[in-house]
């Protein structure tokens, strides 16, 4: 089977994954990090923001099951696109909106896919402040950040943050979702 990537960032990477891992056709989703100048940064690193990098999933997925406009769809539900430099209570660039495109012709659909949210007002007034730029080095964070959401069902970040995205993806996107 051949897999397609997509490279995401929508705040905390333990919430984006988890939403993710809810869908039929997503063979494998790894938090790392993109988009910043340090080679291979710890999560300590990224956390303190003097990195450039933002926390992001990587997410592997048969596209004959689900489409790059799937991903995107998804993605755009989740999180909040119009928050800049943070998604809740996180703040700071590692925890902002961006899509690390892995080729031009990726990079171009997501530009088009933002101009129809912008075109149809999808956020009412505000803009979509979501960084879109060719991914250059991925890099995979530490073991214990993998699957966080699955090993850690009782943390309280994770039941008032992930959790609601769980829930969207499964009300909002029921049909591509896992049973």
């Amino acid at each position: 089977m051949t897999t397609n990537s997509a490279t995401l960032a929508g705040g905390c990477f333990w919430c984006t994954e988890a939403a993710f891992k809810e869908l039929d056709g997503v063979e494998e989703v790894t938090s790392g990090y993109a988009g910043g100048h340090v080679e291979d940064p710890t999560y300590e690193e990224v956390c303190s923001g003097d990195t450039g990098h933002a926390e992001v999933v990587q997410i592997e997925y048969d596209p004959d099951v689900l489409s790059f406009e799937d991903v995107l769809k998804v993605f755009f539900t989740v999180h909040d696109p119009t928050q800049l430099n943070r998604q809740g209570p996180d703040v700071g660039t590692q925890y902002r909106s961006a899509v690390f495109a892995h080729d031009d012709d990726q990079r171009a659909t997501v530009e088009r896919f933002v101009e129809e949210l912008e075109a149809e007002g999808a956020y009412d007034e505000d803009d979509i402040v979501t960084e879109i730029e060719l991914l250059d080095t991925f890099y995979e964070a530490e073991e214990h950040h993998q699957d966080y959401y699955e090993k850690n069902p009782n943390d309280q970040y994770c039941s008032i943050q992930a959790e609601p995205k769980v829930q969207k993806v499964r009300e909002k996107f029921g049909e591509k979702a896992t049973q």
